[in-house]
């Protein structure tokens, strides 16, 4: 069962809480009942504060499952992608992210699930980006001309709101 939320401070007070009541003779189910946990947890900061005193009951930091890929890494993996898809061997110029799980793969020997990817650019700070769909046949000039003469001359316009 993971821990409760909450500060350092708060989870070792609700520690020395549950061994007052401990030692003012309440048992290991009743007490874990009082402060909304199980009476195993309770036994655990009991042997915990057996074996180290008071340092027994510290919080410790939970790092976590390491990086795959280092600081180092992250930064030359952005360099990589820096230069384009097209660099790498694509025929487009877009990353999708099981083009970057398999640039990973190459560069660094490192498999990412492309779904995970996605998490990885996250936090380098880059944002999924779809590119704008346009027409190969489509007149820039025809548009901005359309846009000048015939938009204007077409658009509604809220009476009364509009200079006579």
């Amino acid at each position: 069962m993971p821990r409760l939320k909450g500060s350092a401070d708060l989870l070792e007070d609700r520690r020395k809480r549950a061994l007052a009541l401990l030692d003012s003779g309440y048992s290991l189910n009743e007490v874990g009942r009082r402060i909304g946990r199980n009476a195993s947890s309770v036994m655990r900061w009991r042997d915990a504060r057996r074996r180290s005193g008071e340092q027994g009951l510290r919080v410790r930091f939970s790092p976590g499952r390491p990086l795959k890929l280092d600081r180092k890494q992250r930064r030359r993996l952005v360099t990589l992608l820096l230069q384009g898809p097209m660099m790498h061997g694509h025929r487009t110029n877009l990353w999708t992210t099981a083009r970057i799980a398999e640039l990973i793969r190459r560069e660094f020997g490192v498999q990412y699930h492309r779904d995970h990817v996605g998490r990885l650019m996250h936090a380098l700070n880059w944002s999924p980006q779809k590119p704008e769909r346009r027409a190969l046949e489509r007149n820039e000039q025809a548009i901005e001309r359309w846009k000048q003469k015939d938009w204007p001359r077409i658009k509604k316009t809220l009476r009364g709101w509009v200079p006579t």
